[in-house]
């Protein structure tokens, strides 16, 4: 038998011909763990869910329920129950008739039908409801009923599609816990799908996390909170300060023009991205830290102020017990265990275009009108003609090369005729002095722009480059 109870290998799942909700996933789950797949709205979470549920069939890809393959079966010969978002309970029966509605479609004698629901009134702190009403409960009372509807039938899965997102703030945090006990006394398997960041380093033994229908990241909650492996999973977990940097020695990085000590060690020359947790960030007397800065900002957030502070054209995001005036010289400095180093994407806008007839370099988008004299060595260019030394004409039509758009050169224009490009800005991350905007076109191609102004999530633009931006070589 698999050591998984769940197996996901390399799913995929298009709604239209071009465009997959989620794209070659591959997710093992054992048996007992509680798993959290975290993202934003239309990442694919709940998609997955119900794949692994059986109201959806995937694509592409198996899906294996101890080591067995059921990727085709219907929901109702899975060993597995699901608890919504809006809970689906029936309003004209009793909670009793809610919670035993799958057990009589089982057939059970009605004295285990009772010892069942009796059970899981009890596991969910509502003994003595049965014959209440489903309007005559709360919103916190009705996810519980929702819940002991699904494990009173005993599955070997529980999947919960943001059971809590209806739910207020205090009573959310207490279903948090809620949820965290009835998983180690019942002992099954939960996979929980939210965009809510606290739900998930709450709750999880594993948290899977999503964006644009593939994995970015899996581990524990400390791993993903502690050493996110990209921009996004940095940004989307808790609040980050992320900056461009360089690897200037072992154990040492160049950031907001100085050098720091690190516990993370990379190639001496290598672009990176440094994370700083603003619970990492000390703020001292000015002659004191490494950098110097001033207060713009100060937000009360309940146990603690929020700090930002501007150096040179970085912004640095810091917490304090106290308040502190905005205008105050300060200094900072960062620990070498409050710094974590991430690799820079270097792939980031590297697209392959055709040259046509005309020289142009055609990409999926659009296309450019480069000098394409250097990718051919003694070539000179005429018109739209290319010729070699000897004046023999260089057939080039149909020759693919290799693009890349560097994101500092690029800007963003309202102005749908401007531009190489046009799309909706997908994300957008702050990286201390300029935004990371990543603008999806109506191709499903993702470009990146640096742009230190605010564009709006959804906002159609152009994107910018000019020539000194592009560099084209050569496709291998």
């Amino acid at each position: 038998m698999s050591e998984y109870i769940i197996e996901l290998k390399n799913i995929s799942k298009c709604y239209t011909k071009d465009t997959p909700a989620v794209e070659d996933i591959s997710l093992s789950v054992r048996k007992g763990e509680f798993v959290t797949i975290l993202g934003p709205s239309g990442c694919g979470k709940t998609t997955i869910l119900r794949m692994i549920g059986g109201f959806e069939l995937p694509t592409s890809g198996q899906i294996l329920l101890n080591g067995k393959d059921i990727s085709n079966l219907p929901p109702n010969q899975r060993p597995v129950n699901t608890v919504f978002q809006k809970y689906a309970l029936f309003p004209y029966l009793n909670i009793y008739d809610n919670i035993a509605f799958g057990l009589k479609l089982k057939k059970l004698p009605k004295d285990v039908i009772d010892e069942k629901v009796k059970h899981v009134l009890e596991v969910v702190d509502l003994e003595g409801f049965e014959d209440r009403r489903i309007h005559t409960l709360s919103g916190g009372q009705q996810q519980r009923i929702a819940i002991a509807r699904a494990i009173v039938n005993e599955p070997e899965i529980l999947l919960l599609d943001e059971p809590l997102g209806a739910l207020d703030y205090k009573m959310r945090k207490e279903m948090q816990l809620e949820l965290k006990l009835m998983h180690e006394e019942l002992g099954i398997t939960f996979l929980f799908v939210t965009h809510d960041q606290e739900e998930a380093l709450t709750m999880s033994d594993k948290i899977v996390v999503m964006s644009n229908g593939r994995i970015q990241q899996m581990g524990t909650p400390e791993e993903i909170y502690d050493e996110p492996e990209n921009a996004f999973v940095a940004d989307f977990i808790g609040e980050s300060n992320i900056f461009n940097g360089m690897v200037t020695g072992e154990r040492k990085a160049s950031f907001c023009g100085t050098e720091f000590d690190c516990v993370d060690d990379f190639e001496r020359g290598t672009r990176i991205q440094a994370v700083i947790r603003p619970e990492d960030v000390i703020l001292t007397e000015p002659d004191k830290g490494r950098l110097q800065g001033e207060i713009i900002s100060s937000i009360f957030k309940g146990t603690f102020h929020e700090i930002t502070v501007l150096h040179g054209k970085d912004e640095i995001v810091a917490q304090a017990q106290k308040d502190m005036p905005k205008g105050q010289k300060v200094g900072v400095d960062i620990e070498p265990d409050g710094i974590h180093l991430m690799p820079f994407n270097e792939m980031e806008n590297h697209y392959i275009g055709v040259i046509d007839s005309e020289l142009r370099v055609r990409l999926v988008d659009g296309s450019t009108k480069p000098d394409l004299t250097p990718l051919f060595p003694g070539s000179k260019q005429v018109d739209d003609r290319l010729y070699d030394e000897q004046g023999r004409e260089i057939i080039t039509e149909g020759v693919k090369v290799e693009v890349y758009f560097n994101p500092r050169y690029a800007d963003l224009s309202d102005d749908p005729s401007e531009g190489i490009v046009q799309g909706h800005i997908e994300s957008l991350i702050y990286m201390g002095d300029h935004y990371r905007y990543v603008v999806r076109s109506r191709n499903d191609v993702d470009y990146f722009v640096y742009d230190e102004y605010l564009w709006n999530i959804g906002d159609y633009v152009s994107v910018i480059i000019p020539e000194e931006g592009i560099t084209y070589k050569l496709a291998e």
